[in-house]
């Protein structure tokens, strides 16, 4: 397959802006490709390489700029191939390698096709062909039931992979994709609720939990073998022995535990999120550092034991199964109730132990992976967003040689872009801004005098007072009082706050 017939989809995607013709055009070119190339396709379609990372930045991009060919002629799989070449290089000589690499994949490009390579590259390709509608689309090209691919693509954690086995054996293929030991799942998402009044109003009776401030931990083990994965499906088990040992201590031999890693003071109190994810991605002198900051697992979720799968179990089944499992002290704390006062006191003993605030859960809902609904929801102590930054000002005074002000974005559904909810310096210390600094740089995409643009990859936690309309943004909204508490380095900006949930909250 041509690549000029993907680029003319996605530009056509683009321009439209009816759900229902985007589906048609993305399945209409998901039936053409081979496969051989049903996964460079889908995953192009979807605004990322095949490879995922490529190890290409944008001083190298800018200097592999040459003379657009006159006609189309470049074909998927050499780009890929291409791709695959980049990812292998290392060492002396890699820039140069890159940069010639990359030249010569560019003049056999036609202009069209260099600026989608290069969005694509930057990750700044928005095509409005977001997961929804891909899922949506791969299932019409294949006529696969909608509701079997969304599942598959949620169990797998990749939507290329979904296509492989579709374009392999149709829909049959999907029952491949269930729940395994040593494959990590998507996490289930929670929405934000007002306050815990408003979430039993919403669930009645609902099963109560700490909302903790740590490190989500996803555990898998089978006899001795043990494996535990970050909230962003990263194999972080030579960084935790303590969970590994606490694992292994525990009955059965099957199973697959949700829950979180704390770091706790010596009175019992968690640490901030920030001290916590420092035992994370050590490999070197983890005696000492286990020494020094020693994590405590607490479990929330069971999903599966056994030999079977818990999550279409409903909460209720899972939570007493991980009871008969688990020691009490590594519980979660929890609480069933249907009574606000009774909650609002519950919310009250985790906020004055130092944690975030509570999850409020439905007793009858199944582990919806990867998904944020409304069966689960969060309450915390203030209002808090988790934004992508999409720019940062250079600062002035004490500021001055840091990038300082943050342009701050909510994932935007019905685009596939970002709605700015407006700028923030407010709550960053010189740590913070000397980090942010160093990695927003990274991330350049572009700079005028005194703004620094960034491809949309980091999310940060903003807390802010209320929302305000304000015509000084396209988005019609903007955040008062905001300030940010933290950067959310486990979080994809995938799994940021949306801008229409932010509508909503704003029509309360």
């Amino acid at each position: 397959m041509l690549l000029a017939q993907l680029v003319d989809i996605s530009r056509r995607v683009t321009e439209t802006p009816r759900r229902l013709e985007k589906i048609g055009l993305l399945s209409s070119l998901l039936r053409q490709a081979g496969l051989n190339e049903i996964e460079t396709v889908t995953a192009y379609l979807s605004g990322r390489p095949r490879q995922n990372r490529i190890g290409v930045g944008y001083a190298a991009l800018r200097d592999a700029a040459v003379l657009p060919a006159e006609q189309p002629g470049l074909e998927i799989a050499d780009v890929d191939r291409v791709f695959d070449s980049l990812t292998a290089i290392s060492g002396p000589g890699s820039e140069r390698k890159k940069r010639d690499l990359l030249q010569h994949l560019y003049s056999r490009a036609t202009a069209a096709e260099q600026a989608f390579l290069t969005a694509l590259l930057h990750g700044e390709l928005r095509q409005g062909a977001l997961e929804g509608v891909m899922l949506e689309a791969l299932a019409k090209a294949f006529a696969a039931n909608p509701g079997r691919v969304r599942r598959a693509a949620m169990l797998s954690g990749d939507l290329v992979v979904v296509a492989r086995l579709l374009a392999e054996s149709g829909e049959r293929g999907l029952d491949r994709c269930d729940i395994q030991l040593f494959r990590p799942v998507q996490p289930m998402l929670a929405q934000t609720a007002e306050d815990v009044e408003t979430a039993i109003e919403e669930l009645g009776e609902a099963a109560l939990e700490y909302k903790f401030d740590g490190a989500r931990v996803q555990v898998h083990r089978s006899g001795d073998d043990v494996r535990v994965f970050s909230r962003a499906l990263n194999d972080v088990t030579a960084a935790v022995p303590e969970i590994v040992e606490a694992a292994r201590a525990m009955p059965g031999s099957d199973w697959i535990l949700e829950g979180e890693a704390l770091a706790l003071t010596p009175q019992g109190r968690p640490h901030p999120f920030q001290v916590t994810a420092r035992r994370f991605g050590r490999k070197i002198d983890l005696d000492r550092v286990r020494a020094e900051l020693p994590l405590t697992p607490y479990w929330f979720d069971l999903l599966y034991l056994d030999g079977q799968s818990l999550i279409d179990e409903p909460q209720r089944r899972r939570f007493s199964a991980l009871m008969e499992l688990a020691p009490p002290a590594a519980i979660a704390p929890h609480l069933l109730t249907g009574d606000p006062s009774a909650a609002a006191e519950f919310l009250r003993g985790a906020l004055e132990a130092g944690h975030e605030g509570v999850m409020a859960k439905s007793l009858e809902a199944g582990y919806a992976a990867g998904a944020r609904g409304q069966s689960w929801l969060k309450v915390k102590k203030a209002h808090t967003l988790d934004l992508v930054i999409l720019a940062a000002e250079w600062g002035h005074g004490r500021r001055h040689g840091w990038l300082s002000n943050l342009h701050l974005g909510a994932r935007d559904t019905d685009t596939g872009g970002f709605a700015m909810l407006g700028k923030t310096f407010k709550g960053l210390t010189d740590e913070m801004l000397a980090w942010q600094t160093e990695q927003l740089l990274k991330i350049e995409i572009g700079r005028d005098s005194y703004t620094v643009y960034v491809e949309p990859k980091i999310v940060v936690e903003i807390a802010f007072g209320d929302i305000q309309i304000s015509p000084r943004y396209v988005s019609g909204l903007a955040l008062r009082f905001a300030r940010v508490k933290r950067y959310r380095t486990d979080k994809p900006p995938e799994e940021a706050d949306t801008f229409q949930a932010v509508q909503a909250l704003a029509s309360q």
